[in-house]
């Protein structure tokens, strides 16, 4: 019995000894960061309306945007909550647009407010469902563009 048992484990042993040990795994893709001078903007405006009672969400949104080809954000909004959407464009000389669009389709009636390099759309959310954020430009070179919303 003990002949057998150091038999199987002299055979097994030269496989043990040849496999490899696993290739530790890639670490995750790096999110890449919108330019700081983007966010401190956004965060001074966001600011702001969080003084008028706002709560900021947690988590920024941010890429690049060419001229006629928009960037939208798919957003899960609730009946009766009112929501600002905020965006810091780089170069702070681009104009920028923000519409925000139910979950029929069509454009929701906004209070937009503009300045160099910031644009922001305040709506209230008539029913609860996915609403889509439309960014886009008008004319001129691509732009990095950082985006926030906020809730009350």
């Amino acid at each position: 019995m003990k002949i057998s048992v150091l038999l199987a484990f002299a055979a097994i042993l030269p496989l043990l000894s040849a496999a490899q040990s696993p290739s530790p795994e890639p670490p995750p893709p790096a999110i890449p960061l919108a330019p700081a001078s983007l966010r401190v903007r956004l965060a001074d405006l966001g600011t702001a309306l969080s003084n008028e009672g706002f709560k900021m969400r947690d988590r920024l949104w941010s890429g690049r945007i060419a001229s006629g080809q928009p960037q939208r954000l798919a957003v899960n909004l609730f009946r009766g909550n009112h929501y600002w959407f905020c965006a810091a464009l780089e170069p702070v000389d681009g104009k920028a647009k923000l519409t925000v669009f139910g979950p029929d389709g069509l454009a929701v009636e906004s209070v937009d407010h503009q300045e160099p390099g910031l644009v922001a759309a305040g709506v209230t959310a008539e029913t609860t469902g996915q609403y889509f954020l439309q960014i886009e430009t008008a004319g001129g070179p691509a732009s990095d563009f950082c985006l926030l919303y906020l809730f009350k």
